[in-house]
């Protein structure tokens, strides 16, 4: 195969590889979708999780006998004395609310993108459509509601309430389009190991931008050679 052959598949194939070249980072801000509620108490959050996290005031033993505590888990009082019993339950779940349908550039974003990288941040409702039969048994306590009449004197059974919501630290470099999915960078079965982007191209005006420059340079490239050829054989006539 001669020079101007071997640069011509040259060219051709730097043509078929500009498409996987172009992929890039990711150019937006992740999107959560729709907005998390919780049912119960309508606090809610455009974040991409959103977490209740319920305490009740207990006993508890320790190292000086009974003493309270706030705790999300009923604390088991059945050897207990009479006078030191839990109730039995929460009368409320600890719950979490994930973002169904997250997306990054317009492509699904795997959910095991949130649970790796999500970070939890405290949140402070205003409580603005809190129910109202909620709202007779709860009042604003700290950064959430509590049940006690008096805050600085709960009762064994009071409760606590308090939101969370998941954000997202910058994406770039921490994710990659593989299968039309952004998915982790580092494969958690792989060892941890970079995944290098083997996924399709992005649709847009962005991508015609970053893929023009590649075909602009082969086309120039194929027309260069073409004119070589038609000089070559010229000479030779």
């Amino acid at each position: 195969m001669t020079f101007p052959f071997r640069f011509a598949a040259s060219a051709l194939l730097l043509l078929q590889a500009a498409p996987a070249w172009a992929q890039g980072e990711p150019e937006s801000f992740p999107d959560p979708g729709e907005s998390l509620v919780d049912p119960d108490f309508k606090v809610g959050t455009r974040e991409f999780g959103l977490d209740r996290r319920v305490e009740m005031y207990q006993w508890q033993r320790g190292e000086h006998g009974y003493e309270h505590a706030w705790h999300g888990a009923p604390i088991d009082s059945s050897g207990f004395d009479a006078a030191h019993a839990n109730p039995p339950r929460l009368p409320l779940d600890n719950r979490r609310w994930w973002a169904e349908k997250p997306t990054l550039d317009g492509k699904p974003l795997d959910p095991a993108v949130l649970r790796s990288l999500g970070e939890w941040r405290v949140i402070r409702p205003n409580f603005s459509r809190l129910p109202a039969n909620l709202a007779a048994s709860f009042q604003p306590e700290g950064e959430g509601l509590g049940s006690a009449e008096n805050p600085l004197e709960p009762q064994v059974g009071d409760l606590r309430v308090s939101w969370r919501e998941l954000v997202l630290p910058p994406l770039v470099g921490k994710v990659v389009l593989r299968a039309d999915v952004w998915r982790l960078a580092a494969d958690p079965d792989d060892g941890g190991h970079p995944i290098p982007p083997l996924a399709p191209v992005a649709s847009g005006p962005g991508h015609v931008q970053r893929v023009w420059p590649f075909l602009a340079g082969g086309l120039v490239a194929i027309a260069a050679i073409i004119v070589a050829l038609r000089r070559r054989r010229q000479r030779k006539a």
